[in-house]
């Protein structure tokens, strides 16, 4: 919605069509005439329309005959939202949305008039040049304003760390090493370097998610939980969300999976 908040922006008349309603349409097309790497989204979204439209055609949402038990030919289902910007989203996914907006800067003076954000000379190529890393990415499972990823308990974690990491030490399932760093030393083997990622991503894993932000993070932090116990050491750490500040901390021995029945 912000990339077309942007192409859009004091857009030609001429280029953005007098009878068409979706403006962005209008340019990609209008781009796709001379710009080859417009042109192939403009087939791929062409294709997808056609596909939505013959599914919303068949008799409660079913596939013709030839097509079921189909796996290549099967339509995709495609949710309001990414139907009303699917033509960003198609040249996003296809990793070519930087090169098409960095045509539309080099060109802007077809398509934009003169105080318009892609034809200035600062702020247009820097929108490229943003788009760059979001075009790097796999989008194999995009995010839906109706679902939202929340954070798993702790005891789930753990119970996915341990599933995870049992292919890896076949020697001894049941006792899991700690999330401790090792220290590298000159016969240090690829092994070694593996554990250490994974133990980084189970901790991540384990304290952020995509609702909150974190601010900062501390191993072996010792908390008390009563007078009369030993202190226990965890993994402190600090997140903001859009709301408040919330302090997480959690026994190294959750995390290693070796609590146990311990109190």
């Amino acid at each position: 919605g912000v990339v077309e908040a942007c192409l859009l922006h004091m857009l030609k008349r001429r280029a953005a069509g007098f009878l068409r309603t979706d403006k962005v349409a209008a340019l990609f097309t209008k781009v796709g005439k001379t710009c080859a790497i417009a042109g192939d989204v403009c087939k791929k979204v062409q294709e997808l329309q056609q596909q939505v439209e013959s599914r919303k055609n068949q008799p409660n949402g079913q596939e013709p005959l030839k097509r079921q038990g189909s796996t290549t030919s099967k339509t995709p289902v495609l949710t309001p939202q990414a139907i009303k910007h699917i033509w960003v989203r198609t040249a996003l996914i296809e990793k070519v949305l930087d090169k098409i907006v960095q045509y539309i800067v080099d060109n802007c003076s077809k398509y934009y008039e003169k105080e318009a954000l892609l034809a200035d000379p600062v702020c247009g190529p820097i929108l490229a040049s943003l788009l760059v890393g979001p075009c790097a990415l796999e989008y194999t499972k995009l995010k839906t304003a109706d679902h939202y990823w929340t954070d798993p308990s702790a005891d789930e974690l753990v119970q996915r760390h341990r599933i995870h990491g049992a292919h890896g030490r076949q020697d001894s399932p049941s006792k899991r090493p700690a999330l401790g760093i090792r220290k590298r030393h000159s016969s240090g083997s690829a092994s070694d370097d593996r554990f250490a990622a994974s133990a980084r991503e189970y901790v991540e894993s384990l304290h952020q998610n995509s609702r909150t932000h974190l601010l900062y993070g501390k191993n072996n932090v010792l908390v008390q939980p009563k007078d009369d116990l030993e202190a226990i050491p965890g993994y402190l750490s600090l997140h903001q969300s859009a709301e408040s500040l919330t302090l997480k901390w959690t026994p190294n021995q959750l995390m290693n999976g070796t609590l146990g029945d311990s109190e």
